[in-house]
């Protein structure tokens, strides 16, 4: 796929380096010089000095021949003409542009985005993504990922299995998917280190520091939780670091939360801490250095039961990361912006990484593949996705036994929510109408899947 991405900042960076795993042809244009360069010695692509909202740029980098366009600059009024110009002189087929402001992102003006209009075929917000993507961590505590789908009724969680000492590890991991089925649960995916592994036939068995993905109700998820030894207490006391839209809507998240009965933001620009002051009713916010002791120790750090670190400095968010493992009741969340801190940040005990390029990736997945996908959402960087697909009555599917659909060993077809019910046992099941279908698709596979479920 050929695609220009607007924008070489934090998000267009992250865009770009998940981007670059697929087989895509990548434009990158910035009016920073720096940033381009920087962007183009770590990833293979074309950077265009200049502004993407310009006609005579478009023109330059080839529009025409453009198949999708995603601008993604800090500007919400360029990242929209651009898509503008891209539709009316190129006649560009996909455009996606990210919208930070709440005024252009006010429900009373969704008919603005239109052909008509603003011709934009997808808005992102990345900001809000991410501090939503937080906020189902916070209701489910111990979780290293939630991605909710078919309306929020079926969730796939994730945790890392830290104790050995629990009545599963002495079964196979088909003997535990056999009892979880009595929950409408089953185990969807294990990571072991690099190596991703799909429970099958084989003997398999569950080894310490394996991260599972576990596929139920969404009622039922502190329920499982407990069976593999991870039971925690609700979050009471939080403190986020960094003053910006995602600690915002966070924090606007957090004080309606009715667990979480006290949170703390720092932040070290005044400027920031006073604005974000003025924004929130019931959070405090504390303008300081954020390594202090003083202003540590004012925020409740030692006592909090979530740290979140969320300011765009990667190795801050890891410094606080490491000073939150001091203490063993205190889970960390740290958000990261570069490849580099990814395999570092996994090191730092009771840490659960946020990588900027897979939730901000997630929310535009959909778009990108060819298949039916109702939502998607991305693992990590070269870890695979989890697609929801629906079967229309005209679906060419239909019919077929899920067996003969030859999904590639290497991705797994998980589960069929028909009227109401999640079937696992799959191996005789005949397709119908308006099937729920949840895939996990591994990065080797999408091309092979968006053709199986392509009509």
């Amino acid at each position: 796929m050929k695609i220009v991405v607007g924008g070489a900042s934090s998000v267009g960076k992250s865009i770009v380096g998940y981007l670059s795993l697929g087989n895509n042809d990548i434009v990158v244009v910035d009016e920073d010089s720096v940033k381009l360069e920087e962007l183009a010695k770590e990833y293979d692509i074309q950077p265009v000095l200049g502004s993407i909202s310009h006609p005579d740029i478009q023109e330059r980098v080839g529009m025409k021949n453009m198949d999708m366009l995603i601008a993604v600059t800090e500007s919400d009024e360029i990242n929209m003409i651009a898509c503008q110009v891209a539709y009316t002189l190129f006649n560009v087929p996909r455009k996606i542009a990210r919208v930070d402001s709440k005024y252009f992102l006010n429900p009373l003006w969704n008919t603005l985005y239109n052909e008509k209009s603003l011709p934009i075929d997808l808005v992102i917000t990345p900001d809000v993504e991410i501090a939503k993507f937080i906020n189902n961590l916070l209701q489910l505590p111990g979780s290293t990922a939630v991605f909710p789908f078919f309306n929020d009724l079926v969730n796939i969680f994730a945790f890392r299995l830290k104790d050995t000492d629990v009545p599963f590890m002495d079964f196979s991991v088909k003997h535990i998917n056999h009892k979880l089925a009595e929950l409408s649960a089953n185990i969807v995916l294990i990571i072991r280190g690099s190596r991703r592994i799909i429970p099958s036939g084989e003997e398999l068995y569950l080894q310490r520091n394996d991260l599972i993905y576990i596929s139920c109700f969404a009622e039922r998820n502190m329920e499982i939780m407990r069976l593999f030894g991870i039971d925690h207490n609700p979050y009471e006391r939080a403190v986020i670091f960094g003053a910006n839209a995602i600690s915002y809507y966070l924090a606007s998240q957090i004080e309606s939360n009715e667990t979480i009965d006290k949170c703390n933001i720092i932040e070290d620009n005044s400027a920031k801490a006073h604005k974000m002051a003025e924004l929130l009713d019931h959070t405090s916010v504390i303008s300081g250095e954020m390594m202090s002791d003083v202003i540590l120790e004012d925020a409740g750090f030692n006592g909090a039961d979530i740290s979140i670190a969320v300011t765009d400095r990667d190795k801050d968010n890891l410094l606080i990361s490491l000073l939150a493992s001091k203490n063993k009741d205190t889970q960390a969340i740290s958000l990261v912006n570069s490849r580099d801190y990814n395999v570092l940040a996994l090191n730092i005990r009771n840490n659960v990484i946020v990588d900027r390029a897979v939730i901000t990736i997630s929310g535009i997945l959909h778009y990108l593949r060819r298949a039916r996908i109702r939502d998607a959402f991305a693992i990590g960087r070269g870890m695979g996705e989890f697609w929801e697909i629906r079967l229309g009555d005209d679906s060419s599917n239909i019919g077929h036994k899920v067996a003969d659909l030859n999904i590639p060993q290497d991705s797994s077809l998980m589960t069929i929510m028909h009227d109401e019910t999640l079937i696992y046992n799959l191996k005789d099941y005949v397709l119908q109408p308006q099937d729920k279908i949840l895939i996990y698709v591994s990065p080797a596979d999408i091309r092979r899947i968006e053709n199986i479920f392509y009509l």
